[in-house]
């Protein structure tokens, strides 16, 4: 009797231990678009010093509409901050901001100042044991800084 209770116990258990790998063989590749399409945002947030919305709206709906994310697509945030800890996330046309706001309220700065993007999203870590279906959230997220590329005529090149 007490054999048999071993058996069902290491059965149960190398069960549970591969849906623990396969859950996370599919964490790599979820993680890995994650750091992709950070980098993507990246990439324009750099030519152009700030995230356009239009850019920001794209970038949001490509990850919300991939299989892979489309369980927690309510979870998903891009963030862009610049060296003042602003949000450098802005109106598509960076003429309006002109003759309206201060150097400090733009959403840009000028050539050379850091910015930092980060993609926040959810993981659901689930797995179904004998019809029920267990689930635990993992918040994850990914930073990446790049510099501001584009000189601006409206913006002092040397703030003193």
């Amino acid at each position: 009797m007490q054999g048999i209770a071993k058996a069902v116990l290491l059965t149960i258990l190398t069960s549970v231990t591969i849906l623990l790998f396969v859950n996370l063989a599919f964490f790599f590749p979820w993680y890995l678009t994650l750091v992709t399409e950070t980098y993507s945002v990246s990439q324009i947030v750099a030519g152009d010093n700030y995230l356009k919305e239009s850019y920001y709206e794209d970038a949001l709906e490509r990850l919300q509409e991939r299989p892979i994310y489309r369980d927690k697509a309510d979870d998903i945030a891009i963030t862009v901050t610049n060296a003042d800890q602003d949000n450098a996330i802005g109106n598509d046309d960076e003429t309006s901001y002109y003759d309206e706001w201060n150097e400090l309220n733009k959403p840009y700065r000028q050539r050379g100042e850091p910015l930092t993007v980060e993609i926040k999203a959810v993981y659901p870590f689930s797995i179904t044991l004998w019809g029920k279906k267990l689930e635990r959230e993992i918040p994850v997220h990914f930073s990446m800084s790049t510099t501001g590329l584009k000189h601006y005529k409206d913006l002092d090149y040397y703030i003193d």
